[in-house]
């Protein structure tokens, strides 16, 4: 384990019994130990002002306040949960709310034509027609499909919830093809049991690069297209949250300002005069 893991040992087995996925533990476990190592006191010597100053050398430093959240979010969660003493109360920087990168229907098709195999063109083409993020995509299991309804599910996704998805057609019909005579557990295999969530951004970005996209594209730029292009032809948001799984209706609605389409069908008042 890692350095002054007696101090980490209370931390991790709390966020076991709170039920936080792995990836979460691991980042939690990190970001205390980085403070902790930064710190060099005992947890229970410790200050609100030893917070404040750590926190604010990282803003010195110029971190961005997205990464600035995740690391007040894993202290707080240490001292607030594990050790019972709220002082993680400072408040930093908000995180802007951008607006997400979304691609056109032609640009996407693009995407996939412009992948060398099969495999990659239906890898981008399941991010795409499912609105799956990267690491439910890697992580599907063939088990976890069914083709002859069009849906799939994912199984212990963010906060450990089972959520069903959908499948185009036309996806479906190059699963079925992709998948015969196949006898595989996961629907993408890799070194490691499936392949990795860098692989799979790997691809995408080298298909990119092929096109000369002036966007940033990533996987999850393909979930934000599903949920935008769900949108535009009138989709209710409700249903698109349930599809995305969304816990907050608020995080969905930031689509509500990426429509054009939607845009396109309101009259200026001008026009009325």
């Amino acid at each position: 384990m890692l350095r002054g893991d007696y101090m980490l040992q209370e931390l991790e087995s709390e966020l076991r019994l709170r039920g936080f996925s792995q990836q979460t533990i691991k980042t939690y476990l990190m970001q205390t130990k980085l403070f902790l190592d930064y710190i060099k006191k005992d947890p229970k010597q410790i200050t609100e002002q030893d917070i404040k100053t750590y926190l604010s050398s990282l803003i010195a430093s110029k971190m961005q306040p997205r990464s600035l959240a995740l690391k007040k979010a894993a202290l707080k969660f240490y001292f607030h949960e594990v050790h019972k003493r709220e002082i993680v109360n400072i408040k930093t920087p908000k995180i802007a709310k951008n607006i997400p990168i979304v691609l056109s229907k032609e640009e996407i098709k693009k995407l996939i034509a412009s992948t060398p195999t099969e495999k990659s063109k239906l890898l981008i083409g399941l991010l795409y027609s499912s609105g799956l993020r990267v690491s439910e995509c890697v992580s599907l299991k063939t088990q976890d499909l069914e083709l002859q309804n069009n849906l799939g599910w994912v199984r212990g996704g963010k906060g450990g919830k089972d959520r069903m998805f959908i499948l185009s057609e036309l996806i479906t019909l190059h699963l079925r093809m992709y998948l015969e005579n196949k006898q595989q557990e996961y629907l993408f295999p890799g070194r490691n049991g499936h392949i990795s969530v860098r692989d799979v951004q790997k691809i995408i970005q080298n298909a990119a690069k092929k096109l000369d996209i002036k966007k940033k594209v990533s996987p999850h730029t393909l979930r934000h297209s599903f949920a935008t292009h769900l949108l535009d032809s009138g989709t209710d948001i409700r249903v698109i949250q349930e599809l995305l799984g969304h816990s907050q209706l608020s995080t969905t609605q930031i689509y509500t300002h990426v429509s054009g389409e939607q845009l396109k069908k309101i009259k200026s008042p001008f026009d009325t005069l």
